[in-house]
């Protein structure tokens, strides 16, 4: 079953009718790296180096597939890095990053339903692996992930929190959901958020939107309808937002030059 990364259990209604926005709040936490990996990421440079190199190489390896691809290869990545536990302190060997970068971004077209072939994955003159390590590889993935591949995104709950808004204006509405989620295609390369949990990100992506698209009348009466939702802890969305506040301003011109990723992301996220 394709994965959905909008909603992610869309296709399992039939087995669990239980899976529905409030299961995903509950199920999140299960899909996000552990608490020692991310405070190992805040407080050792070499570790932070290595998450950089293995995304590059996930970057370059699927460029050509997309970005909500890559996104997905990279929660697998930080997963798997963050079950690894001691061991990614010490620098593993280039290869393996690449290894564990093909691994992940074949991984995630399996789960997307994506036609790919490994060439496509080595073609830039690195490091060439037979179909078996990739294989090989991608089970040790699985396993350390729990097999829980249908993962529970930021993107699972933007169209839950731009539903508090009541935005009646469908270009509008389609404008917000286009920032938002452009915010988070640039959040997720920023380890401070790693803490977070994918709705709280979610949540602060849209109020950052809304804040750039929305006139100050409009704001406040956005920001209230978040805060007021039960399923957010109003502590550290404040901390999240004001991080996504400047993650979104940085590089940024007007909201109105992102057009051309506007037009693929309406495809991707259409009523």
């Amino acid at each position: 079953m394709e994965l959905d990364l909008e909603n992610p259990l869309s296709n399992l209604n039939d087995l669990f009718p239980t899976a529905s926005t409030p299961s995903l709040f509950l199920l999140e936490s299960h899909h996000m790296p552990t608490l020692y990996y991310i405070n190992t990421l805040k407080a050792t440079h070499l570790d932070t180096s290595v998450r950089r190199e293995a995304i590059s190489s996930i970057s370059q390896l699927s460029c050509k597939f997309g970005p909500f691809l890559p996104y997905l290869a990279i929660t697998y990545l930080d997963r798997f890095l963050s079950s690894q536990g001691v061991a990614v302190k010490n620098q593993p060997n280039t290869w393996v990053l690449r290894l564990v970068a093909i691994s992940c971004v074949s991984l995630a077209a399996k789960m997307m339903k994506t036609d790919f072939s490994l060439a496509d994955f080595q073609g830039d003159g690195g490091f060439m692996f037979d179909a078996q390590t990739v294989e090989r590889m991608e089970y040790l993935i699985l396993g350390a992930l729990k097999w829980r591949m249908r993962s529970i995104t930021p993107f699972s709950f933007v169209s839950f929190f731009i539903s508090l808004f009541k935005v009646k204006d469908p270009p509008l509405k389609q404008a917000l959901k286009a920032r938002a989620v452009e915010i988070i295609f640039k959040a997720q390369l920023d380890t401070k958020l790693l803490e977070f949990k994918p709705s709280t990100i979610a949540a602060s992506a849209v109020l950052s939107a809304s804040h750039q698209i929305f006139d100050g009348k409009q704001f406040p009466s956005f920001k209230k309808a978040i805060f007021s939702c039960s399923y957010v802890n109003k502590e550290n969305l404040v901390k999240c937002t004001n991080w996504v506040e400047e993650i979104a301003m940085e590089g940024s011109e007007s909201i109105w030059d992102y057009q051309h990723i506007y037009q693929h992301i309406y495809f991707q996220f259409r009523e």
